[in-house]
């Protein structure tokens, strides 16, 4: 496209007369799609509520497409096929892309790869899974190398016959870095990306958080800058480990550095079977929670398991059983409306018609924060099929009450596997320990495939220490509360539009007015005054782009991520007005 700076961005309100006006020439004159108008423009009933993105280049539009997210609860296609007709349209994941259009003489460049991938890029920071749409039939080739799929629908609108295609979003995004990375690779030097995500995925896939160490410098030169940052976009402890961990790190350093660990942490897991009152063979051990869901999952399951997911949900679960493995995974939709919560009616019916291999319950739930209580969890077990097994995640259990573990059940029951990090509640996230409590059968099968040393030596010093020091960390996890309030209050304070939502553990979470700047755009300028949140769009549409988490940290940190706040909003508040007085309402974001 000639090496020029191109613009890819949100349209504003003069590109939407832009649009209408490039809407009609081409599908009521060229095409003859629609009847000509009198005004030369051509809307629909979803204007105003999806989408357009934009392509640029200086005063000169190239081209634009249209994305119709679930939450507005209807579709294009809704207008030629019902819901049983096409039942993909009840799910809550699907966002529809539609009316993809380059003016004529940009139609033989890279606008329209440029325009859909600028679409997919967009339907993935907002969480979602699957993609519709409608294709020309005289271009169905063109979408089919994209990755799209015909499902055996044909429609007729006007003088246009057209394929009803469907992908997932993680098929879309392999076959766009597999087919057309050079040429992606060319676009992203000469775009001038306006989107509120990066231009390029992570090379795994996976949304992690943990920006702000990046932000300090992965490459530990500069790690002064741990003193400027506040890291709240991790959900790391605010307080200090025991004083019995640290000085058992600083005893002797020189020693714990060069010294080989105990081969199979044998002193850790006996700290652990003492502190939790288990049974040492029910246990096994691993470097963070992440490291025995890897090597746990990759026994268990195969591409044919099913496996269902909460949703909203801890985003590695996903990450591991839909592209590491190649799961037939299933979410089950947890409502805002029901203040998140899981209602043990639904998920027990959806197990038990299911036939699931696995489902995942972290608990409390992150990011949404609610705890199911231990004796509903217990029934929901017993009621489900012998073949399902259950994995509970207690990773920020200490926060609501250990006594609510479900460990003792996992110890006995093959169908329940109980996994818990130290990270968290116990401030070691740097040390990486976790531990995973199953039916020793189940629990010796892990450990005859975990590697000799899997913890460091400073990582099980730590450990040890820890669990020896239960009324300190008691303490820690009450003063969370009482903190975790506070900036609830203080964040309420700032904008009465704000939603915010106490969970039950170290963080809340703050969503944004329907209308207003998107969590991206929040997060992005809170960086400014080196503050850092978590995004949660791309875990689940369910966000609509709208909600952030927020880590709760000390008194002094707590105040900036409020000052913070309130700048970046006032910021955006600011831009938002701009762009009203500019000609028109300001678009979604």
């Amino acid at each position: 496209m000639g090496g020029h700076i191109l613009q890819l961005r949100v349209a504003t309100p003069e590109d939407l007369q832009w649009i209408y006006g490039l809407r009609h020439r081409v599908y009521a004159q060229e095409l003859g799609q629609h009847a000509p108008d009198p005004g030369g423009q051509l809307r629909d009933g979803l204007d105003g509520e999806n989408v357009y993105l934009v392509a640029a280049r200086g005063a000169a539009r190239i081209g634009f497409v249209s994305v119709t997210p679930p939450w507005l609860g209807r579709y294009a296609l809704d207008k030629y096929l019902t819901r049983d007709e096409l039942p993909l349209l009840g799910r809550s994941d699907v966002f529809e892309v539609r009316i993809l259009t380059v003016e004529p003489r940009w139609r033989t460049t890279a606008a329209a790869l440029l325009l859909m991938y600028a679409a997919l890029r967009w339907i993935a920071a907002r969480g979602g899974r699957q993609v519709v749409a409608m294709g020309r039939t005289d271009l169905l080739d063109m979408y089919v190398s994209a990755g799209l799929s015909p499902v055996g629908h044909t429609v007729r609108s006007g003088a246009l016959t057209f394929e009803v295609l469907t992908a997932s979003v993680s098929d879309l995004t392999n076959c766009a870095m597999d087919r057309y990375r050079t040429t992606l690779k060319r676009l992203g030097s000469v775009v001038d990306w306006q989107l509120d995500m990066p231009f390029a995925t992570r090379p795994d896939g996976c949304e992690h958080g943990g920006a702000s160490f990046t932000a300090i410098g992965a490459d530990f030169r500069t790690l002064h800058r741990r003193q400027q940052i506040v890291a709240a976009d991790v959900l790391d402890a605010w307080f200090p480990p025991a004083p019995g961990v640290r000085a058992a790190l600083a005893e002797d350093p020189a020693w714990a550095a060069r010294t080989s660990p105990p081969t199979g942490a044998e002193g850790l897991l006996a700290e652990i079977a003492t502190a939790r009152g288990l049974p040492t063979e029910s246990l096994a051990v691993g470097a963070g929670s992440s490291d025995l869901i890897f090597r746990a999952f990759g026994q268990w399951l195969t591409p044919e398991s099913r496996v269902l997911l909460m949703d909203p949900g801890y985003g590695e679960y996903a990450h591991v059983t839909e592209r590491v493995i190649g799961c037939r995974v299933d979410r089950f939709p947890l409502r805002r409306e029901d203040s998140w919560r899981i209602d043990p009616d639904r998920l027990s019916a959806v197990v038990r018609a299911g036939h699931y291999d696995l489902v995942v319950v972290v608990n409390p739930n992150n990011p949404t924060g609610r705890h199911a209580p231990a004796a509903e969890l217990r029934s929901l077990i017993a009621a489900s099929p012998a073949r399902t097994r259950w994995w509970i995640d207690e990773a920020y259990l200490g926060y609501v009450d250990l006594t609510e573990s479900l460990a003792g059940l996992a110890a006995t029951d093959p169908r329940v596997v109980v996994c818990s990090s130290l990270s968290k509640m116990y401030a070691l996230s740097g040390m990486r320990a976790a531990y995973l409590v199953a039916e020793p059968l189940t629990a010796a099968q892990l450990r005859r495939w975990t590697p000799p040393w899997p913890l460091s030596l400073p990582a099980q010093l730590a450990a040890v220490a820890a669990l020896r020091a239960p009324e300190y960390y008691s303490d820690c996890w009450l003063r969370t509360r009482s903190l975790r309030s506070r900036l609830a209050r203080d964040l309420a304070g700032l904008d009465e539009a704000l939603v915010v939502e106490e969970s039950v553990a170290n963080f809340l979470t703050v969503t944004l007015p329907s209308g207003g700047p998107s969590a991206a755009q929040l997060v992005n300028e809170c960086h400014r005054h080196d503050v850092y949140l978590r995004d949660l769009s791309p875990l689940s549409p369910q966000y609509e782009g709208r909600t952030v988490r927020i880590a709760v940290k000390g008194a002094d940190e707590n105040a900036r991520i409020v000052t913070a706040c309130k700048a970046a909003l006032n910021v955006l508040g600011g831009r938002r007005e701009l762009t009203r007085a500019a000609g028109g309402r300001a678009p979604r974001i």
